[in-house]
Formats: C-alpha cells, sequence, structure tokens
C-alpha cells in the first residue's frame, strides 16, 4: 500500500510540474523488458500524456512549422524539411529512411503518440541510439537502461542530431560540431565558461524549440542575444553605439569552423566516379565521395557579412531556379537603409546539385537506397521527382547554388572579440562598399548621418525623453522585429501577438486594438523609439 501511494505521489509531481522530470531519477521506477522504442514510450505515457501531445504539434515532430519570417510565406505552416530543399543532402521526399534516424519518432506515422521518441533527447546518448528501418534503436541498445537513464537532455542528446547535420559532423553548421559536447571557455563562452547547456537557451513551453538558422524554414520563436543582453551590456559607450547596425554575433564570433572544418563547397556532379585513392585535404577530410561527390573543407573561416532585419528570402520547391548565374536558397533579407537591420556574419554555403534542364526548377533526387546503390542520376531524379511531386522532363543539368547559414554558436570570451582595427583598420575584414557605405564609415560617416559632405560630423537628434526602443524592447520579450518600409511601421511578433508602431503616430496596435500613446512613435538614429505603455501591455513587461 505505502508503494501505490508513493507510485501515486510521484505521478501527482511529475503530471503538475512537467519540468522536475528532468532532473528526476527514473532508474527506480523503470522495469522492463521492452521489445521495441514504442514500448519505452508507452510506458512514459503513462506519467506523461501531455507531453506527447505536446511534441506532436511542434516542428521537431512536422517538419513543418510557421514561417512569419519568409518573404512571401508569412502565413504558412506547411513548410519546413519534409518538403525543403538545400545544398547539402538536397531533400527529404524519397529518403525518409535515411533521415528518419534523426526523426524524433518511430516509423512514419505521425498521428500515433507511441511513435514519439522520448529516448533521442532524454536518455543518455552513451547508451541510446536510433537506427534502421525509420528511427527504430538496433537490436543491441539496452531498452531498459536506456529509459532508465532518461534526464535533461544535453549537449550530446542535442548533437547527437545536429552535429551531424547534412551528412557528417561538422558538415552544414559552421559553428555547431561534437567540440560543444565539452568546450573550453575559450572555444564558446557560454557553453564552456558558463555551464549552459542547449535546452537553457532554446527549450520553449510545451516542447517547442525556440530559435533558428536563417536557412531552417519553420520557427517557433525568437532568441537572439538580447534575450540575455538587453539594453547597452558593454561599459564603453562606443562599443554600445555600435548595437543599432552590428549584430553581437559578428564582433563576438571572429570565426566559425573553429573546433573542425566545416564543408564549404559541395559539388553533386561529380559523385558517381571511381576514384582510388580517394583524395584527403590538410584536415584529414576526404574531398570526394562515389555517392556524393566532390568537397572543399575548410577551418577558421571567416564569415560572409550582410544586413539582415530578420526577414529571410527562401527557395521552394518548384521555384525557377537563376538561368544566369547562381541560385541563391536562402539570403537574408535587409539593406543599408533599413533601420531594423544589422550587419550579421554568416556561413556561405556553396554547391552544384541537379535541376530539371526543360522546367528550370531543382529536383530533390532519391540518393538513400537509390544513387549511393546504383550510381544512376537519370532513375535517382526520377524516383526522387516522383517522390516530390515534382514533374521531371527526362532531361537534367547541374547548377550552382548557395546558401547563408547563421552563425550564432562559439561565442568567445570578450577579449577575443573583434576591435576596431579588424574592420576599421586597412585590411579590415568588412567590405564597406558592398555593404552600401561610401567607405569606412569612420571616415565618411554612419548609415544614419546626412548625406551632405560633413555628415560624418553632422549633430545626431536626441532621443524623446521617456521613450524606450521598441527592437530591443520587444527582442527582450523574444518577439521577431520587422521594419515595414512603406508605411513606415515597427511590427513584432510573438506568437500570436502582433504590436505595431506607426511613425509619427500617438498610437499604437497591438492586434486590431488600437492603444493611445502618451507620445508619438519617433524615428530616431534609425530606431523606433515607442511609449513603453505599448510594450508593457502587449508583453507583460516592464520596458524601459
Amino acid at each position: 500500500m505505502k508503494r501505490v501511494v508513493f507510485l501515486l505521489a510521484v505521478a501527482f509531481i511529475l503530471l503538475s510540474f512537467p519540468g522536475v522530470v528532468l532532473a528526476m531519477d527514473h532508474s527506480s521506477l523503470i522495469t522492463g523488458p521492452f521489445e521495441k522504442g514504442s514500448d519505452v514510450t508507452a510506458k512514459c505515457l503513462q506519467c506523461h500524456p501531455q507531453e506527447a501531445q505536446d511534441f506532436m504539434q511542434t516542428v521537431h515532430w512536422n517538419w513543418a512549422g510557421p514561417t512569419p519570417h519568409i518573404v512571401g510565406a508569412e502565413n504558412r505552416s506547411d513548410l519546413g524539411k519534409k518538403v525543403g530543399i538545400n545544398n547539402f543532402c538536397i531533400g527529404v521526399p524519397s529518403n525518409e529512411g535515411k533521415c528518419y534516424q534523426c526523426h524524433a519518432g518511430y516509423g512514419t506515422d505521425l498521428t500515433d503518440p507511441n511513435a514519439v521518441d522520448c529516448l533521442v533527447c532524454h536518455a543518455r546518448p552513451s547508451i541510446y541510439q536510433k537506427g534502421t528501418p525509420a528511427g527504430e534503436p538496433p537490436a543491441n541498445v539496452d531498452l531498459v537502461e536506456a529509459a532508465k537513464s532518461v534526464g535533461k537532455p544535453t549537449n550530446a542528446n542535442c548533437g547527437k542530431c545536429h552535429f551531424g547535420a547534412g551528412g557528417g559532423d561538422g558538415v552544414k553548421h559552421g559553428d555547431i560540431d561534437s567540440t560543444l559536447v565539452n568546450p573550453t571557455p575559450e572555444h564558446d563562452v557560454h557553453m564552456g565558461g558558463k555551464g549552459l547547456t542547449c535546452v537553457d537557451c532554446h527549450a520553449g513551453e510545451n516542447h517547442t524549440i525556440t530559435g533558428s538558422s536563417l536557412h531552417i524554414m519553420p520557427r517557433e520563436g525568437s532568441l537572439s542575444c538580447e534575450s540575455c543582453h538587453p539594453g547597452a551590456p558593454h561599459k564603453n559607450a562606443k562599443l554600445n553605439e555600435h548595437i543599432d547596425t552590428v549584430a553581437c554575433e559578428t564582433c563576438h564570433i571572429p570565426a566559425l569552423a573553429k573546433g573542425m572544418p566545416t564543408k564549404l563547397y559541395w559539388d553533386w556532379s561529380q559523385a558517381g566516379k571511381d576514384i582510388d585513392p580517394v583524395p584527403v585535404d590538410q584536415y584529414g577530410k576526404e574531398t570526394y565521395s562515389k555517392d556524393k561527390g566532390e568537397f572543399i573543407w575548410e577551418q577558421n573561416v571567416i564569415p560572409a557579412y550582410a544586413w539582415y532585419n530578420g526577414k529571410v528570402e527562401r527557395y521552394l520547391l518548384g521555384d525557377p531556379i537563376n538561368k544566369q548565374g547562381t541560385t541563391v536558397l536562402a539570403k537574408p533579407v535587409g539593406s543599408i537603409q533599413d533601420p531594423q537591420a544589422k550587419i550579421y556574419p554568416f556561413k556561405l554555403m556553396k554547391g552544384k546539385q541537379p535541376a530539371d534542364a526543360e522546367n528550370g526548377y531543382l529536383l530533390i533526387p532519391n540518393v538513400a537506397g537509390g544513387f549511393w546503390s546504383h550510381h544512376d542520376w537519370q532513375k535517382a531524379l526520377e524516383d526522387g521527382s516522383a517522390a516530390s511531386g515534382l514533374a521531371f522532363s527526362g532531361n537534367y543539368t547541374f547548377v550552382e547554388t548557395e546558401m547563408y547559414i547563421g552563425i550564432h554558436h562559439e561565442v568567445v570570451p570578450a577579449a577575443q572579440a573583434l576591435t576596431c582595427s579588424d574592420c576599421h583598420g586597412p585590411n579590415g575584414r568588412l567590405d564597406w562598399m558592398a555593404l552600401g557605405y561610401k567607405g569606412d564609415p569612420m571616415q565618411v560617416g554612419s548609415r544614419f548621418a546626412a548625406a551632405s559632405s560633413d555628415a560624418g560630423t553632422a549633430k545626431e537628434p536626441a532621443v524623446p525623453q521617456g521613450l524606450v526602443p521598441f527592437r530591443t524592447v520587444a527582442e527582450q520579450a523574444g518577439a521577431l522585429v520587422e521594419w515595414n518600409e512603406a508605411d513606415r511601421v515597427a511590427v513584432a511578433t510573438l506568437g500570436s501577438i502582433v504590436v505595431k508602431a506607426p511613425i509619427g503616430a500617438a498610437v499604437g496596435y497591438i492586434g486590431n486594438e488600437e492603444v493611445k500613446l502618451e507620445q508619438p512613435t519617433a524615428l530616431v538614429n534609425g530606431k523606433t523609439m515607442v511609449s513603453p505603455q505599448l510594450m508593457e501591455r502587449a508583453f507583460n513587461i516592464k520596458a524601459q
């Protein structure tokens, strides 16, 4: 009887305080045997039925979700990995068997709660791993021991899929690889210096994952440096003046791929050849694979820099290719004239991949179980097109593509951040002309200065007393901020909450509700300044 009371008490705690489960020792609560992964899930659901239902609504489960940041697709929810195209593994359709080795589920039925894979995120990675078919663990995995080991997800849990994204460790991301399992403070000041884990920053409510890289289509909430470092984080006033123009990552992530090389070019057109021996570069990386083609790897790479206002131009399946040059798959939106845009660092991934020579769009080949077995591009493209729903004319070519990938990890200690001379010296890393300046802004003036010859010394207008920065406050609340140049309106979106602040108006809007403000919203030095009452009412925070 005492044991029954104890178990009921435990169940009550877990159901009432879901976060407690992450730190609780489950070894005494789990018994077996379990024949397959879904049997473990069924056991988990006895105490956590809502968690499975919540997870089944997320991007990680559906490989699709809201895309408010994609130009022209702001109101869609059907875009994501399942229909996306990239210049790494290219696409999921017809390759699901391989892709599902990283899906947090078992099989392809997305309606069955028992198909949720709780272990891939919560069990110790040294004990549990996924396999085939469709994510079922190999026979040698001890499911009882794996279930007993569950706890708060570690970097290694997240890394099981994300470190190897794109086809191998460090391949896809320039700032995420296995060196983040246990990094030094010099390598990553947050994970190595502060002891933070992936979920400390990225875990949202109800199993959603906040934050996203530019090239990833769906998004479940915004995350930025300002979420933890709002306002003026520097003691040096001159550095704080840069915040409206330069993203934190630009100075604090001087190089990408610091711990190991990342792939910067992938040429699928060369796949299928028998080359022996396989060439190896200075990093010990193979630069050719019969299955995948030719590669270029680099380490300690200076990022590409571009203006970014939170919006993305994204290639969607069936979009036309650029027949005159490179087809861009993901590109940041923004310019020097856009007051909501900042200069951000990116990994610029380039590649060469198949396209329909007559229909003029990119194709998804069947590689897993297809090209990798027979090395016949014609058949691989026929099978892949049938699965993706794209008509294939029968004639194919290979075209150059590129994709911008956000850089947000591997932040260095402050003493190792970029200094003035890194950007403003004679051999500075920023191409000022390409960014829209007439020259180094130290010489020609900031982007917000007047265009006259004395713009560099022009006195900037004072900020009206009592107003707060719209972007800073909104991003601190976790909202995505955009600038509507045509209407001169700053817009912040957090879930279903949409806040609008028209420049020059003494009113703001929360959804369709008009909110009267004590002062008109002003645009000062390119920054939207708004009455704090609008932000406090919208996000239930103290705006300063």
